[in-house]
Formats: C-alpha cells, structure tokens, sequence
C-alpha cells in the first residue's frame, strides 16, 4: 500500500463526489452524494452552503471509512468545481444569501445591459467570451445590486463554490483563472480583472478573491475543520480548478488534438490549445486552463439534469422499482430506451430547459418535444432525450472543428452518462467517430482535482505526464453504420426545428 494518498473533490451541480487517489493516481474510494436544487420559479436556482458542506462532509466521511487510510497519510486537498455558482459574503465572512446556481437565469435584464456597456468584440478581447448571458457572475451581481440593494451594500467578498471551500477550509481568499473566465470580471489577457466592468457593477478589486495558478500549495486545512472532518490538521490545501478542466486532466487531455466531453449535469465539451483562441460567433469561448501553458475550449448546454428531471417526473414507477429491487432507475431506463430504434421513431427533443446552449445560444429558449404521436411511448421519450442530448453535441463539435481547424477523430468521454452503454453507442452513432470510455472516467473531475493536490505538493514534477499516465482507455464505441440514415434525417430535423424556432423563443417567455 501506498503512504501517500490524496484528495479530489468534485462539486458538481446536483452532487458532490469525494475520490480519494495514491501517488500513482489509482483509485482507491470514491462517495457520490446528491443534493436537491432550490427552486422556485422565474429562473430561481438556488442553494444553501451548508447543502454543500454536508454533501461534502457526508462523502468524505464514507471515503475515509471505505478505504481504511489513516488520516495522516492523506497529505493534500483539491476541488474541481462547477463555474459560475456565486455566493455573496458579509464583513463578518457569513452568506447575505443562497449561492446563485451557474443555471440560475433570473437576470435577464442585466446580462442585457451588460452587453449595451461594451461591444461583443471587446467583451471577446477581455474575457475570451461571447456577448453576456444571464447564467454569469456579472449579471448576478448587477441582479443584486439593482433588486436588492441593501444587500449589496453590505457585500465584503463574492466568490465562487471552489473559492468558498477553500475559505471554509482554511481561510484562504483565492481564486483561480479557468473559473473566473465566465464572470466577465476578469481578463484573460491580462490575467487581471477588468478595471471597466468592475467600475460598472460598482465594484472592488478587494472584494474579489486573489488569484493563483491552478496547482498553487495553499497551506494547512483549519485545526478545527481537521477535527470535524476527520483529516490531518497537516492536510494541504491546493488550488483546484473549473469541474470541465479537471476532467480533461482526469482523461488525459493535456495536449491539442485531443476531445473530450462529460455528460454530466451538463453536457460540456472540451479541447486544449497552446495559445488563444477567440471565436467572434461567441459559441466557442476560450478558457484559462488548469495546465500551465495551456488554453481550453469548452462549450456546453444543458446534459443530464434533462434525464433527471424525467426521471423524477415522468418515471416514479421505475424509481418505486429501484426501491423494491435495488436496480438503479437510470438503468431500468436505459432497457426500455434500447428497444426503441434509432431516431425514436419520428421524435425529436429540443433540449433547452431553462434556455439553449452551444453551439445555438438562446437565453430564452425552451424545451420541446416535438412529432409525438399515439404510437409512442415513455421508452420513445427517454430515447428521445438521450439522442437529444447527442445532436446537441454534435452540433457542438462541428462547430468546433471550424473554429480551431483541427479534425476531431475521437471523444473521450465522462459524467455520469458514461456509466450508460446505450447513451455511448448513440453518441457514437450521431456524432459518427469513435466515442472512448476511460478506466477512470466517471472519476475524472475528482481524479483531475487530486493530480493537481499531489502536483501542488510536489509529489509529480509535471502535470502533464502524470495525466497521460493516470488516463487510461476503457471501452471504444465505434459508429454503428445501420443507423446513419436514421441519425441524418433525424439531425436534419433537429436543425430545421432550431432555426424555425428562432425569434419566437422571447416572445414565448
């Protein structure tokens, strides 16, 4: 056994998982533990931070017992972390409210004075984004200094979920760049913040963490969370990184060339570059990376959280199954989905819950179902939903392939829809390349997370080279030719509803 062990903690948008890693990057536990979203109309979504913090207490809890590993061989600490969920706190270092969820949209309003402030072009210069939507920090500061600006006024600090935790953990106020690329407050060329958006929210520097280097060696955890967690008050707390850059790492992903994307809450894909790279459609923004040197495109739409929300609505008798058998809900799903044949028999989901993603961006957009007839079914649906997702991918690396020039041959994949061998082979089948599993890919953002821990305390001299290492390929789902014709007319489809759909998304709102 190892003497050296590591810590790797995703923070994702309905769970958070804690994997615990040896200095040779192999599992040795990992704990999932949900938490349900606060919502409550108008595009509210919202959650508490202790919601977070017992999720995370609750699975390193489960870790520790599992592995048997004394605490004292656990040596460092890292997050990979959702982007964009914001809380805001008081001079006494206390919440004045909920963290605003990266999904929240209610600030539709202000992402549209943002983007009055400053052209598109400037805000791609500084930011390396496309013109402001709702879901970003900007907006969700300007939606409290304008609805609530009482609290504003009492504002000592705004920052991120990783940033919070490492807060929490051991008081540090930092940040880093693959994170705060999307609150529009920090400049990516720089690599300071912007000194105009920060005057236009009325705003200061100090009331924004400061930033480092993903991979930069913190210091101790606090003596008391030590206790209360049951680590090593020697633990080292390193910075971490955004959730989808940790995920490259956890799959290899370090050098150009290379495509990965994760299925998760979100679907979001990836690729790296050695320098920036800037879209002017706005669809493909370019990303600070958790690699030094490195650069990321990374784009994404709703993923998952779709299956979920059926799951939870329309599929009560397949999580009533799940209670009396122990046979996972999602998997019930996944038979009933496979009997039904490529293109769902004429269905097509539009898959923009709570507005559209890349590469067809619409804050406004909705959900919708479309050629449902009374031959179809409940498989039919989830089936559809699944492929649904697998266009929008599609949508998204051809896209890509434009932007950047370089071909895209295979995708690595990750999330929890990797665990899913029917969702693979329709990624596959629709996105007509090789989709590859990895041995750690439902692993892969707390893998990324514990690589960058042990990079920090200088277990591994190069990033890099230990990402190659640890990554290691699973399964390859190759396209399945019988169902070309059935995908074509069914991407076909998808895209005449998406154009035809356009400039009424507002009005329907």
């Amino acid at each position: 056994m190892s003497e050296r062990y590591l810590l790797g903690v995703d923070l994702g948008t309905t769970a958070v998982k804690v994997g615990l890693f040896d200095d040779q990057g192999r599992k040795v536990a990992v704990d999932t533990q949900e938490h349900q979203l606060i919502t409550s109309g108008g595009g509210v979504i919202e959650q508490t931070p202790d919601a977070y913090w017992e999720a995370f207490r609750k699975g390193l809890k489960n870790v520790l017992q599992e592995s048997g590993v004394e605490k004292e061989k656990v040596l460092a600490l890292s997050f990979s972390s959702q982007g964009e969920t914001m809380v805001f706190l008081d001079e006494h270092q206390q919440p004045l409210h909920p963290f605003f969820v990266w999904m929240d949209t209610r600030a539709q309003e202000e992402a549209e004075m943002i983007n009055s402030w400053f052209s598109a072009d400037e805000i791609l210069q500084r930011t390396g984004q496309g013109p402001i939507i709702s879901l970003y920090p900007a907006c969700k500061v300007l939606w409290m200094k304008r609805h609530h600006p009482e609290i504003f006024k009492r504002i000592n600090k705004m920052l991120l979920l990783d940033d919070y935790f490492l807060f929490r953990m051991g008081g540090y106020f930092c940040a880093e760049g693959s994170n705060w690329c999307t609150s529009y407050m920090w400049d990516i060329g720089t690599k300071q913040w912007w000194p105009e958006m920060l005057e236009k929210l009325e705003i200061r520097p100090e009331q924004l963490p400061e930033m480092k280097e993903s991979a930069t060696l913190l210091g101790k955890i606090y003596p008391e969370i030590a206790e209360e967690l049951g680590l090593s008050p020697e633990l080292q707390l390193v910075v971490g990184g955004l959730d989808q850059s940790c995920g490259t790492i956890g799959v290899g992903n370090v050098e150009p060339g290379i495509f990965s994307e994760n299925t998760g809450a979100v679907l979001a894909v990836c690729t790296k570059v050695d320098h920036t790279v800037l879209d002017p459609g706005g669809e493909l923004p370019c990303f600070y990376d958790t690699v030094p040197g490195m650069y990321m495109l990374h784009t994404g739409a709703k993923g998952g959280i779709m299956l979920r929300w059926l799951r939870d609505n329309l599929c009560l008798e397949e999580m009533e199954e799940e209670k009396r058998t122990g046979k996972d809900a999602y998997t019930i799903m996944d038979e009933m989905a496979e009997k039904i044949p490529a293109g769902s028999d004429g269905l097509i989901l539009l898959p923009n819950f709570a507005g559209a993603g890349a590469p067809d961006t619409d804050q406004y957009a909705r959900g919708l179902l479309y050629g449902l007839n009374l031959e179809h079914t409940k498989a039919h649906i989830i089936r559809a939903f699944m492929e649904a997702i697998a266009m929008n991918m599609c949508r998204m690396v051809d896209y890509s392939e434009k932007v950047t020039g370089q071909k895209v041959t295979e995708v690595r994949t990750m999330g929890g829809a990797a665990k899913s061998p029917l969702w693979c082979q329709i990624k596959a089948d629709i996105l007509g390349r090789d989709v590859i599993t990895m041995k750690n890919t439902q692993d892969a953002g707390a893998l990324g997370a514990a690589l960058l821990a042990g990079t920090g305390i200088g277990i591994w001299p190069s990033l890099k080279e230990i990402a190659k290492k640890a990554a290691q390929p699973d399964r390859v789902y190759k396209p399945n030719p019988a169902n070309r014709a059935a995908y074509d007319k069914a991407l076909r489809r998808y895209e005449m509803l998406t154009n035809a759909v356009k400039g009424l998304t507002k009005e329907l709102c």
